[in-house]
């Protein structure tokens, strides 16, 4: 192989085990989630709900909870533990509340929960982990491209996935 190709698989899967935070508390806030909306059912002052009833309470704190477990065991496999869990929290936290705000936007666009908002609805959560993750580590921008390329095409399987066995009410 080149040292071109290999550079590029090793960013790619540096990306992957970077992010892993952020996918796992996204998918841990939609299945664990369920019970008080984290807007607690409150409208804006645009008459429409701030962000709905699809972030939830429980699976946003439950998910920042497991993708900060496992920022810890990555920090604990590259030796810094204290690390991981920072970066972990970050990336976790980042993810619900970048998934929060992209409900507040679509609430203010006037899209429905479960319709489709497409870029919006596959990267939201990305974007607000990233953001957190850069006021502690430097993320070059080779890697955000990485991860938005591949979080795209994963949560769209993924979706596709959740929605075929019952998780998910829309395929997207």
């Amino acid at each position: 192989m080149s040292p071109d190709i290999t550079d590029f698989i090793i960013t790619c899967l540096y990306a992957v085990y970077l992010i892993l935070p952020a996918y796992i508390a996204n998918i841990s806030g939609l299945a664990f989630g369920g019970g008080t909306p984290l807007d607690l059912s409150k409208n804006f002052r645009d008459g429409r709900r701030i962000i709905g009833d699809g972030v939830t309470q429980r699976g946003f704190i439950i998910g920042t909870i497991l993708g900060t477990i496992v920022g810890i065991i990555q920090g604990i496999i590259i030796g810094s533990p204290i690390h991981g869990l920072i970066l972990g929290f970050l990336l976790s936290f980042g993810a619900l509340l970048g998934d929060g705000v992209g409900s507040f936007i679509k609430r203010r666009l006037n899209i429905a929960r479960g319709n489709p908002a497409p870029v919006l609805d596959q990267l939201d959560f990305i974007v607000g982990a990233l953001i957190l993750a850069s006021l502690y580590i430097h993320i070059s921008w080779t890697a955000v491209l990485i991860i938005a390329v591949i979080t795209f095409i994963v949560h769209i399987i993924s979706n596709m996935i959740a929605h075929l066995i019952g998780i998910k009410d829309v395929w997207y």
